[in-house]
């Protein structure tokens, strides 16, 4: 390398010659000094030598030393130790760091070594990390810190968590310590990039498909980050899929496409959805979903495969850390008792957003977000009866009966084991290097969309559908090439249609049976031990406050669908209220009166459900 002298500067002019060293030590002018230095430095570190103020000092103190003088800067001194730093007026080596202040007194900043070695940059946040190695019982460990956690004497106390020798008494003395030898060594401490979840970042980055990307997020992901790797043969994984393709099993290949298609909702501008596959065991459900894993990571149940049985901020933080990736659970137990807090879960989860939550720092934590596909199994359907229309619209649910995945599952799950994360990731890169394929990609799934829409499908459905479809032809070509992807009838077998999806057609179906079952106690006669109504030709008359709590303890909102019945014209009221007064067991009672004569035909509109009432005059009378 040569500078404006045309000086040709080498490793070895740094290393084994002591001229650059002499040179500065010559400049009399403290800011000329520092300025060469800061100059050399630079070029040194591109010729391989990333201490040369350390050993600048380390010369100046040896000339010192030679002339009997005291030298006021040093340098760190800890076995083993991955760099060397210098350290200022602090004295670093194995008995810990200390210093005279300006009382006089030794001031200790930590009892063992202790050192900041590495700057993390978020490229998703644009927040520094800094990575602080510390040496106890001769084993040097390493820690991850915040800046904010170091630079405050309340905050770096936590660090005892880890081991750390630091109490409120030093707390200051370690921030100041850590604090000096970060700015004395800038360019010294080496800098990278660095990320905290998966997925896009941006539009022009995939974690964790970065060059020298570094995992700086919380401890508890950080085996799912390191399951999203390659292992075995890309191309034995490729022939082995399309085997599996050339069965033509429809559930195994929507569970595929699926998986790749996660990384397309976000550049589609699409929603969350789910891919659920119900229904007995031994038929490789769980080895569908190892497949779908396969793409993207190791496929081993409890590595990247979770389970349900965290909370649901748990599931909240887990979709946003695979973010893009598909978030895969298997073997989903749903109990009756807690039906209406899993409906929650999996509401909140098809929205793609947690909840806001504070910092134990103060203010708020940086929200949960997802834009991915969530593929789960297990023994029931994901939706039940009283499941909400929000949730049921974006929830591909695969009846599984009578199907057998694979011809011989275990020997594809011993060959996942051993072939996996390629796939994925060369999709991902044939993505990002050729721009024209993800606007195909758009294009494609807009025309699915069209193609899909003349159907009686409520929009998530066709949305989650035309997804599965572009992803699926996209593999097609840009992987298999074997033409045994999806049709597009193949895919619509499994959708649900407006009627099915309506939290008010479903209502009103349990609201018929919940009837039938419960007869005995509306049936006309007033001396019965316990009367709900009564029926008469042509309605059935249930006492409102009966009403409201059958709906509520049955997850309905009896209001919205009162509102819904009575727009359907399947009720008698009074005035705009939903209810009429009428005498039962001789006592005036406010009653829903459901009109017996009357059904709904059902269709669809742009609400928000994906519902809309038949006309009047359109509806069919029985």
């Amino acid at each position: 390398m040569e500078n404006d002298n045309d000086m040709i500067y080498t490793k070895e002019y740094f290393l084994d010659s002591t001229e650059p060293y002499e040179k500065l030590y010559q400049i009399e002018s403290s800011f000329e000094r520092e300025r060469e230095l800061t100059k050399l430095a630079q070029i040194a570190m591109k010729c391989g030598v990333r201490n040369f103020k350390a050993l600048f000092n380390k010369y100046c103190k040896s000339v010192a030393v030679a002339n009997n003088r005291s030298y006021a800067e040093n340098v760190s001194n800890f076995t083993g130790q991955e760099l060397e730093l210098n350290t200022g007026g602090w004295k670093a080596d194995d008995m810990g760091i200390t210093r005279f202040g300006l009382s006089g007194y030794e001031e200790i900043a930590c009892v063992h070594p202790i050192m900041p070695v590495e700057r993390l940059v978020n490229i998703d946040t644009g927040i520094e990390k800094t990575r602080i190695a510390y040496c106890k019982g001769g084993i040097w460990r390493s820690k991850i810190c915040d800046r904010s956690q170091l630079a405050s004497s309340r905050s770096i106390v936590s660090l005892s968590d880890y081991g750390i020798a630091v109490t409120s008494e030093n707390a200051k003395y370690l921030v100041q310590y850590i604090c000096d030898v970060e700015n004395l060594n800038y360019n010294l401490i080496p800098e990278h990039n660095s990320v905290s979840r998966l997925g896009w970042i941006g539009q022009t980055d995939f974690s964790p498909y970065v060059d020298d990307l570094i995992f700086d997020g919380d401890v508890s992901y950080k085996h799912l980050y390191d399951a999203v790797s390659e292992k075995g043969s890309a191309e034995k994984w490729i022939q082995f899929v399309r085997d599996i393709r050339a069965e033509g099993n429809i559930p195994t290949k929507i569970v595929l496409a699926a998986a790749f298609a996660s990384i397309l909702v976000e550049p589609c501008n699409c929603s969350c959805f789910f891919v659920h596959l119900w229904n007995g065991s031994g038929n490789g459900k769980t080895v569908a979903l190892m497949l779908a894993a396969s793409v993207w990571a190791n496929p081993k149940i409890g590595e990247y495969i979770t389970t349900f049985n965290s909370t649901a901020v748990g599931q909240e933080l887990m979709a946003g850390f695979v973010n893009s990736l598909p978030l895969i659970m298997d073997e989903l137990q749903i109990q009756n008792g807690d039906r209406k807090d899993f409906d929650k879960t999996i509401y909140k989860l098809s929205e793609g957003t947690g909840r806001d939550r504070g910092a134990k720092t103060g203010g708020l934590q940086r929200k949960a977000t997802w834009r991915n596909c969530i593929l789960t199994s297990g023994e029931s359907p994901i939706t039940s009866a009283h499941s909400g229309s929000g949730a049921v619209n974006r929830i591909v649910e695969i009846n599984t009966e009578g199907t057998k995945f694979f011809s011989n599952a275990k020997k594809t799950a011993d060959f996942l084991m051993g072939n996996y994360g390629h796939a994925g990731k060369i999709f991902v890169e044939k993505l990002m290097e050729e721009p024209d394929l993800m606007e195909l990609a758009k294009k494609m799934q807009g025309d699915f969309f069209e193609r899909l829409s003349g159907k009686d499908i409520t929009e998530k459905q066709i949305m989650a559908a035309s997804l599965i479809l572009t992803a699926d032809a996209l593999i097609d070509m840009l992987i298999f090439e074997d033409g045994n992807g999806l049709k597009i009838d193949e895919m619509t077998q499994f959708l649900s249609t407006h009627g099915e999806v309506s939290s008010d057609t479903r209502a009103y179906e349990w609201l018929l049976d919940w009837l039938a079952q419960n007869n005995k106690k509306i049936e006309g006669k007033d001396d019965l031990p316990e009367v709900w109504g009564k029926t008469e030709v042509g309605k059935i008359s249930i006492i409102r406050n009966v009403f409201n709590k059958a709906c509520a303890d049955n997850g309905f909102n009896p209001s919205s669908f009162l509102s819904w019945m009575k727009r359907n014209d399947l009720i008698e009221a009074e005035g705009k209220g939903y209810t009429k007064r009428i005498r039962i067991n001789g006592m005036k009672c406010q009653c829903v009166i459901l009109k017996t004569e009357r059904q709904p035909m059902y269709g669809y509109d742009e609400t928000p459900d994906g519902f809309q009432l038949i006309p009047k005059e359109e509806q069919i009378e029985f």
